[in-house]
């Protein structure tokens, strides 16, 4: 089979109608890759199906203000560098950047198991209040609830926030266009692999943390330097990594990312442990880096805008848009190969937000 029928074959198969073919659900359906996409396009899409829903982005943008909602279910609860609290604050402050919007305000809601240490709650509700005052939002309500011991893993948060969208700031995955740099924010694949190593289990010894962090003041640093439209798309490479995300790009606006592999910043003991464990950094989950489409001409005064923040410092062009074949993800690697990186299939990190 030659290279063209191939790529017709995946392109038809992307045309078919999403279905859940399975009768439970499965840890797959929550890794954001394949499983996910198809769990949300058959069942959630099809009932709640509506404009500001159907582009499946990190929130909603209506008459200038952003909307987003997300669930924190990680295990463990703590972890080098972060817990579940500043994580739920920080992933939700980050979804509404991602829309191009100031977040302002969050909701917070709580499970908790019986039997959950009272010290630990507060902990996490500390790193909470913390992570607010960095990103500059205000938790203003909230819920709580506690079920029977043995029917929660300790405790599970819910964050929802709105934020203001800046008249003139449209972005959109749809609005990648050919010519155009993909650039990461920093190195990749820190967060999915610090919680696994917490787990134990592994016998693998690597000095890291989670990359945790609210972005909406390097966005802002970003949308200040590039205006008028030349900040396409931005997204946040949490559940499913980069080659989701870029995935999901290349699919909405009808296009081709080229990566270059050996422009992809990857620490060397996430490098090794994901060798270790048969991972691709690529499908690794981050909770503080973002991928950013701008305009070609404009990637110098990105990447400067970028570099000029702390949490942007290893801001890095990774690869460009093209025309064909459109709706792919392509890798050139360091041997001078080329190869399809396809949406996460499966599940190789469950539980890591």
């Amino acid at each position: 089979m030659n290279e063209e029928q191939v790529l017709e074959r995946i392109e038809r198969a992307r045309r078919r109608k999403a279905r859940v073919r399975e009768d439970l659900i499965t840890l797959a359906h929550g890794a954001g890759g394949k499983a996910t996409r198809t769990l949300i396009e058959d069942v959630f899409l099809e009932s709640f199906r509506n404009p500001l829903l159907e582009p499946l982005a990190d929130g909603a943008v209506a008459d200038g203000v952003a909307f987003t909602t997300d669930s924190y279910v990680v295990t463990p609860l703590f972890f080098p560098g972060g817990n579940i609290g500043d994580l739920a604050v920080n992933g939700t402050v980050n979804d509404l950047a991602m829309c191009g919007a100031r977040p302002a305000y969050l909701s917070a809601a709580f499970i908790l198991e019986e039997g959950f240490p009272v010290a630990d709650l507060r902990r996490i509700t500390g790193s909470m209040a913390e992570a607010a005052r960095e990103a500059g939002v205000t938790i203003v309500t909230g819920d709580t609830k506690v079920v029977q011991r043995g029917k929660a893993d300790g405790c599970y948060i819910t964050t929802a926030g709105v934020g203001m969208v800046d008249p003139g700031v449209r972005l959109s995955a749809s609005a990648a266009e050919p010519g155009d740099a993909i650039i990461v924010s920093g190195p990749i694949g820190d967060h999915g692999v610090t919680v696994m190593l917490a787990r134990g289990g592994l016998d693998i010894e690597a000095d890291l943390v989670s990359e945790t962090a609210p972005l909406n003041g390097l966005t802002a640093r970003l949308l200040g330097a590039c205006g008028g439209g030349q900040v396409r798309c931005l997204r946040d490479a949490t559940r499913g990594g980069v080659a989701t995300v870029l995935n999901e790009v290349a699919e909405a606006a009808r296009v081709a990312v080229v990566l270059d592999e050996e422009a992809i910043p990857v620490r060397p003991a996430v490098r090794g442990a994901c060798e270790l464990l048969g991972i691709d950094p690529l499908y690794v989950a981050c909770e503080g880096r973002m991928v950013a489409v701008v305009d070609g001409r404009s990637a110098g005064a990105a990447l400067d805008a970028l570099r000029g923040h702390p949490l942007g410092a290893g801001a890095a062009v990774v690869g460009r848009i093209a025309e064909d074949p459109p709706g792919l993800v392509l890798l050139r690697t360091g041997f001078g190969g080329t190869r399809i990186v396809d949406v996460l299939v499966g599940d190789p990190l469950p539980r890591i937000c």
